[in-house]
């Protein structure tokens, strides 16, 4: 009976992750569930055509969050890669400073940071606009993005660039040639942590994007506030979709290697 205490760990865990998923998958294909049914009365799929329906938000807003998570990606990873190359080369005082400067706008409640943030870009007309969100998504994944590529660019020996140093390469050559390609691995996961984070960030959204820019979280909320959960349940999977293709390919390209230079 040893393997019991284990068996019910792992049942446990495993109703936990999967619990609310097949929950979502209930409600998505509920066409009438009343209390006390344990299970819908009725099955089907017309929520799933009443969201995808032509005059429906689900295209333009899931087209709109992937729009805004690929230009969040993009701008965070121009930021990041530098700075990280930067601060994995470098061993001053300041360095552990600065990483923990990254850290600080999770410090702080996020509510109250957009508020103020809101206000600022109404002021200057970013308010209400795809720049806005981008920005805001931006600096709020920052955090894993520089964290993770300082920890990719220091996986790599910095022997390896005086090597090709030494055979022709100029600085930037010898970066472009060996360092890049080595790091890269580290980058694709930093990018895909961006884009997780980015497609399913709510807070921001609302205070600086809607009611002009609504992303597929915001919709999400808006149909879970009018208590319909089928349409609810219907766009969380939707919202699911990237974000499992995306978490497959963190499992194919993070490295052990790379997390293990975190923080150091």
């Amino acid at each position: 009976m040893r393997w019991l205490p284990r068996a019910l760990l792992l049942g446990l865990l495993a109703f936990a992750i999967f619990g609310p998923l097949a929950n979502l998958l209930l409600w998505s294909v509920a066409e009438a569930w009343f209390f006390p049914a344990q299970l819908p009365q009725r099955w089907g799929f017309r929520w799933w055509a009443h969201v995808f329906r032509p005059t429906g938000m689900a295209w333009e807003s899931l087209g709109l969050s992937v729009l805004i998570a690929v230009l969040t990606t993009a701008l965070a990873l121009a930021v990041a890669a530098p700075a990280g190359f930067a601060l994995a080369r470098t061993r001053a005082s300041w360095r552990a400073a600065v990483m923990l400067a990254l850290l600080l706008p999770q410090a702080f409640p996020s509510l109250a940071a957009h508020i103020n943030v809101a206000r600022l870009f109404y002021g200057i007309g970013l308010n209400g606009t795809i720049p806005g969100v981008v920005l805001v998504h931006t600096v709020h994944a920052l955090v894993y993005a520089v964290w993770i590529a300082a920890a990719a660019f220091a996986a790599v020996p910095s022997r390896l660039e005086q090597a090709a140093r030494g055979m022709g390469c100029g600085p930037l050559g010898a970066v472009r040639r060996v360092t890049l390609p080595l790091a890269a691995p580290g980058l694709a996961a930093a990018s895909i942590f961006v884009f997780l984070e980015s497609l399913d960030e709510f807070t921001g959204s609302w205070f600086v994007g809607a009611p002009d820019v609504m992303t597929l979280p915001l919709t999400l909320y808006t149909a879970s506030q009018g208590g319909n959960m089928q349409i609810a349940s219907v766009t969380a999977i939707v919202l699911l979709v990237p974000s499992v293709a995306f978490m497959l390919l963190v499992e194919r390209w993070l490295r052990a290697d790379v997390l293990a230079q975190v923080g150091r």
